[in-house]
């Protein structure tokens, strides 16, 4: 299996910014995906979960309202669009099949002036 993120980077307090996560050797279609993130310091954090075909979705109190989750599984990709960042969301993200198992690289986000 690999999940390979993208789309990270530096974006000021307000900013935007799409993640997104391919994935391959594995049957794509299948699974619920995750965004699990990891700030300095921290333990994991849940984001986002969304079913094997997109019916479900479900976030966390701290980005609900603000990052929409998606997935198009032609392209084995799960999307994280997140809005109106705070420098609180300042973290490594992940995508991943086990909410509570790091398994790739992640994309790292900072929002800050």
């Amino acid at each position: 299996v690999q999940l390979v993120e993208s789309g990270g980077g530096l974006v000021q307090p307000g900013g935007s910014l799409r993640l997104s996560c391919e994935a391959s050797g594995l049957a794509f279609s299948t699974y619920w995906m995750y965004w699990i993130r990891q700030a300095p310091g921290k333990g994991l954090e849940w984001v986002s979960r969304i079913s094997q075909y997109g019916r479900a979705v479900g976030y966390a109190d701290s980005v609900k309202g603000r990052f929409t989750i998606s997935r198009d599984n032609a392209k084995n990709t799960v999307y994280l669009e997140m809005n109106s960042l705070k420098s609180e969301d300042t973290a490594l993200y992940y995508c991943t099949t086990d909410p509570k198992k790091i398994l790739s690289q992640g994309t790292q986000v900072t929002v800050s002036l």
